[in-house]
C-alpha cells in the first residue's frame, strides 16, 4: 500500500479522534457535541484553530491550556493516536474498501465507549442504540455476514448479558453488570454475527477476569468493587475483528488434539 495513503488515513484518524474527545467529554454530561465549539474544559475559553490541531497542538502547547495554564489531560492525544492506529490497521488488514469504513466507525465508537465507561461507568445509549441499526444495515450491505446472522448476534449478545443483569441480584445479592453492557454486546452482535459475538464475550471475560484478579492482588481495587466491563468488550471485539479466524482455528486445533476419537 502506498505510503501516501497510509499518511492520509493516519491524519484522518487523528482528526476523527479529536471529535471523539468531544464526545467522551460531553455525552456523559448531556452537552451537545455540536454546539458550542471546542473550548478549554477548565476555563471554557473558545479554542483558536491552531489550538485545535489534533496531537500537534498538544505537543506545541506542551500539554497546557494557552489561556489558563491548566494541564490538558493525556486522554486527548491518547484517543487521537489510538483512533489513528486503528484506522491504519484496518486499511492494512482489509484494504481501502467499504468494509474498512464500517469497521473504522465501529472502532471509533468503541473508543468513545471505553473512555466514558472507565471514567463514569456508564455506556451511553447515544452510541449503542444507533450502533445496532448501523451494524444491521452494514450486515445487509457490506459486511461478510448475513442479515439473519447479524440478528442472531444482536439477540444472543444482548440476551446473554441481559440474563446476567437480571439474575445477578438474585444469585450474588448485587448487580453484576449494567444494561449498558448488554446493549453494547447487542450492538457488537449486529456488526459481528453470533459466532464472533460469543468469541468477543469469551475474550472479554478472560481479560476482565485476569486484569481484575491482578488489580485485586495489588490492592488497586477491592474484591467487590465494580469494574467497568465495556473496555473489555471493546478489546474482545477488536481482537475478534482482526484475529477472530485465527483464534477459532487455534481453538479448533486444540479441540481436535484433545478429542480421543481423533488420536
Amino acid at each position: 500500500m502506498a505510503l501516501g495513503t497510509l499518511v492520509a488515513i493516519s491524519f484522518l484518524g487523528l482528526v476523527v479522534g479529536s471529535f471523539l474527545n468531544v464526545c467522551i467529554h460531553r455525552l456523559p454530561r448531556e452537552i451537545s457535541i455540536v454546539f458550542p465549539g471546542s473550548r478549554c474544559t477548565s476555563c471554557s475559553t473558545p479554542l483558536q484553530v491552531l489550538d485545535n490541531v489534533p496531537l500537534f497542538s498538544f505537543i506545541r502547547l506542551r500539554g497546557r491550556c494557552r489561556y489558563c495554564g491548566e494541564s490538558i489531560s493525556w486522554r486527548y492525544p491518547l484517543v487521537e493516536v489510538l483512533n489513528s492506529i486503528f484506522y491504519m490497521f484496518a486499511v492494512l488488514r482489509f484494504g481501502v474498501e467499504y468494509i474498512t469504513v464500517v469497521y473504522a466507525i465501529l472502532f471509533s465508537a468503541l473508543i468513545v465507549i471505553t473512555f466514558i465507561d472507565l471514567e463514569h461507568q456508564i455506556i451511553p445509549n447515544e452510541i449503542t442504540l444507533p450502533g445496532i441499526l448501523v451494524g444491521f444495515i452494514a450486515a445487509i450491505t457490506v459486511l461478510p455476514i448475513t442479515w439473519w446472522n447479524s440478528m442472531l448476534g444482536l439477540l444472543i449478545g444482548g440476551g446473554v448479558l441481559f440474563c446476567v443483569v437480571w439474575i445477578s441480584p438474585y444469585v450474588f445479592g448485587r448487580e453484576g453488570m449494567g444494561m449498558g453492557d448488554a446493549k453494547m454486546l447487542g450492538m457488537l452482535g449486529a456488526f459481528l454475527g453470533w459466532k464472533a459475538t460469543l468469541l468477543t464475550l469469551l475474550l472479554a471475560s478472560f481479560f476482565g477476569a485476569f486484569i481484575g484478579i491482578a488489580l485485586i492482588a495489588k490492592d488497586f481495587i477491592k474484591r467487590h468493587q465494580p469494574m467497568p466491563f465495556g473496555p473489555f468488550l471493546a478489546l474482545g471485539a477488536v481482537l475478534t475483528i482482526f484475529f477472530g479466524e485465527e483464534f477459532i482455528e487455534w481453538y479448533s486445533t486444540l479441540f481436535y488434539l484433545a478429542d480421543p476419537r481423533f488420536k
